[in-house]
């Protein structure tokens, strides 16, 4: 692999305008497709096989007119007043008037209205679903009932829910990383070099994802994900190619030699790094739920550009540099200027030296972090967890204080059966067990179709959507529901999908962490030949995730410093951030893995003491390691401002992955662990050696090949 990327990153660099236009290209065809078939995000989240989804779909079939977005707009008097119905009458009115509704009740006629006759609910039904509405309609709908007088109007409802939009808190964690890229080269130019490169990577990966959502559903956080994982990976891979060619520049090499090894040996650790995040999050795939595939393969895709990009577009850039990546006072010499060792080798011989107490105050510290996990609840977001301020969330707020939470959490019970009277027995008989289950505050009349087939019976918990008295009391409604005899009844609506969706991937969890886990020890078994070193990478990753859920359960869910972070309303974690999680942060985890072991087994195999190698590897790698992970913690940490709570959340548990697995993991436990191993940390049995292929991701056929073939005399950097 080595050789073929060192060919491939010497004709990168010889070809630089070449490889520059394609990519510039590229960049046009796909922002053109961008534009012409950009297509509408969704936050549907669909769930074949589940009850909820087979509810859904048997609407979809038998009553149509009720498979359509829905709206509620809260109408409030004054403190101490009542509603006067003539005051209701024209939101009602301006509301049936918005494009795209079939139906928007009175809630006069409908027994919508408070017990005190303050608060009252316009129930407003789309003919078409979430994803097909306009933004046009959905300004209609929220101007209904704007001219109203001495009332307070608030419109809800999942028409509300918006995509979120990408803002300027993002780009503090760009302008953070071109900071430390600053700081660790020394030089503008290789800084904004390698910054300018991740960004290009990311608008190539970001132009072709936009281009296939005219075909693709995408969930509202697919894009997000996307730019977040392609900047950070984006970043770090240029910069690990970066530091191994300024290194070979300050040892005296040509600068296309120089390109050619940094793309060879760093190179061959980007590809590896980039297979297992990709692979990892593919892996998603396995789990069967559609939006998560999709998500998974989304962000897999922008890696894998942000791999091709560094490879090759990043050679051409630096020819265009010069020795302008070299700091100044570099470029007068070709010895290296920074003299002696730097921190990373004292590092390494204090861990090395104490390392029976570092292991331990380690992994009971990590251990303790950890302890929260053990109550990690898992629910889809509510509109109780948008913006402040935002209309969704006034509206929720306003709900809640004049009905009640469980009126923002209704219920849905989809009542079919062969003929009419069947149906409405059926539905009578459901309606009775629902009204007497434990935790349902009502149940509306049933709502049957034109065929009589099919009833709907509405159902308002008594707690919140994301309560866990209201999973609870779904759970015993359609325990109920089952004895009902002559018909087929299934429990649907928001908050079921909800729940429905929160327990298959809890269920899926383990055999995907299973399956991760897994790819870990494989992988790193054919990269480093050993058996030791791939176990201790597996058990280190299962400790960044324990923590890191520790962690984020303690502020997200439970609200420790909660203020601190901007979380509003403590709760449940959103449902599908355990499982990406773990995607994301076992390939992360491997990058930092990758660089600090290889170089350690590099020394090894030159003869270097099995703890001397491990002190070379911190030596050599851990500035670099370190700028890494600074980077990707500040591309992470700027999803934190931002105010959908889904991001924000994943923003955090990112940023402080990434920060335990490559400060207290990789780069204190590893050299650690390695050091009390010794030799046998390298040791493989002979019939296994002779089995798995080498993948040479040190670049020791490299080296070999290089030794025995003629190359291009070295020249000092400055002689160009």
């Amino acid at each position: 692999m080595a050789t073929l990327l060192y060919r491939l990153g010497r004709s990168s660099f010889r070809r630089r305008g070449r490889v520059a236009a394609v990519w510039l290209l590229l960049l046009v065809l796909l922002g053109l497709g961008a534009a012409v078939f950009h297509g509408p995000s969704s936050d549907k989240f669909s769930m074949p096989g589940t009850e909820s989804q087979r509810a859904l779909d048997s609407l979809a079939r038998e009553f149509p007119q009720a498979g359509g977005a829905t709206g509620a707009i809260v109408i409030a008097a004054p403190q101490g007043r009542k509603l006067d119905p003539a005051a209701v009458a024209p939101v009602v009115k301006e509301a049936a008037a918005v494009p795209g509704v079939v139906a928007a009740l009175d809630p006069f006629r409908s027994g919508a209205v408070s017990a005190d006759g303050r608060y009252a609910l316009v129930q407003v039904q789309f003919g078409k679903k979430l994803q097909d509405i306009t933004d046009a309609q959905r300004e209609a709908y929220l101007k209904a009932g704007s001219s109203a007088a001495g009332v307070r109007v608030e419109h809800g409802g999942e028409v509300m829910t918006s995509a979120p939009e990408v803002g300027g808190s993002e780009g503090l964690g760009v302008l953070i990383a071109a900071v430390v890229l600053v700081v660790t080269f020394g030089s503008l130019v290789a800084a904004g070099m390698t910054l300018l490169n991740a960004l290009i990577g990311v608008a190539v990966g970001m132009a072709g994802l936009y281009a296939l959502s005219g075909v693709v559903e995408l969930t509202s956080v697919t894009p997000v994900l996307a730019l977040m994982l392609g900047l950070a990976v984006g970043i770090d891979y240029s910069l690990f190619i970066t530091s191994r060619y300024r290194q070979f520049l300050a040892e005296g090499m040509d600068r296309e030699e120089a390109a050619g090894r940094a793309t060879g040996t760093a190179g061959s650790a980007v590809v590896f790094a980039g297979a297992t995040v990709v692979i990892a999050l593919a892996g998603l795939s396995v789990v069967g739920i559609p939006f998560l595939s999709v998500m998974g393969l989304a962000a897999a895709g922008t890696v894998a550009v942000a791999v091709l990009v560094a490879l090759t577009l990043l050679p051409a850039f630096l020819s265009y540099a010069g020795t302008r990546v070299l700091p100044r006072k570099q470029r007068t010499r070709q010895s290296d200027s920074d003299g002696g060792e730097g921190f990373g080798y004292t590092w390494g011989r204090i861990v090395t030296r104490l390392r029976v107490p570092i292991l331990l105050a380690g992994i009971l510290g990590l251990g303790a972090l950890a302890l929260p996990a053990q109550h990690l609840r898992l629910a889809l977001p509510d509109a109780g967890a948008a913006a402040p301020g935002s209309p969704a969330r006034e509206a929720y707020e306003l709900t809640s204080e004049g009905f009640g939470k469980g009126f923002n959490a209704r219920l849905i019970a989809v009542v079919s059966a062969a003929d009419p009277e069947a149906t409405k027995a059926a539905a009578g008989q459901a309606a009775q067990l629902i009204q007497r289950t434990e935790g349902v505050l009502a149940v509306a009349p049933p709502q049957t179709n034109a065929a009589g087939t099919t009833a709907l019976l509405t159902i308002i918990p008594k707690a919140g959507p994301t309560d866990a008295a209201t999973e609870d009391a779904v759970q015993a409604i359609r325990a109920q529901v089952a004895t009902v005899a002559g018909a087929q009844i299934a429990v649907t609506g928001a908050t079921a999908v909800g729940i429905d969706v929160s327990e298959k991937l809890a269920d899926a969890m383990p055999v995907y962490l299973l399956l991760v886990v897994g790819l870990s020890v494989l992988l790193l078994m054919l990269v480093f030949r050993s058996i030791l070193v791939p176990v201790k990478a597996a058990l280190g990753f299962l400790l960044t995730v324990g923590s890191t859920f520790g962690i984020t359960v303690a502020i997200f869910q439970q609200g420790h410093l909660a203020d601190l972070f901007g979380v509003d309303v403590p709760g449940p974690l959103v449902s599908f951030l355990p499982i990406l999680l773990i995607g994301i942060l076992f390939g992360l985890a491997m990058d930092y893995q990758v660089f600090l072991v290889s170089r350690m087994r590099e020394d090894y195999v030159h003869g270097d003491t099995p703890r001397q190698a491990t002190i070379n590897g911190m030596g050599h790698n851990a500035r670099v390691v370190t700028a890494a992970a600074l980077i990707m913690t500040a591309v992470f940490g700027g999803f934190v401002f931002m105010d959908d709570s889904i991001i924000k959340s994943m923003g955090f548990a990112l940023a402080v992955g990434v920060l335990i697995d490559a400060f207290v993991v990789r780069m204190t436990l590893v050299p650690a662990v390695m050091s009390m191993f010794g030799r046998a940390a390298w040791w493989l049995p002979r019939p296994l050696d002779r089995a798995l292929p080498n993948l040479d991701i040190e670049g020791e056929r490299l080296r070999h090949h290089l030794t025995t073939t003629p190359t291009t005399a070295p020249e000092s950097p400055i002689s160009r």
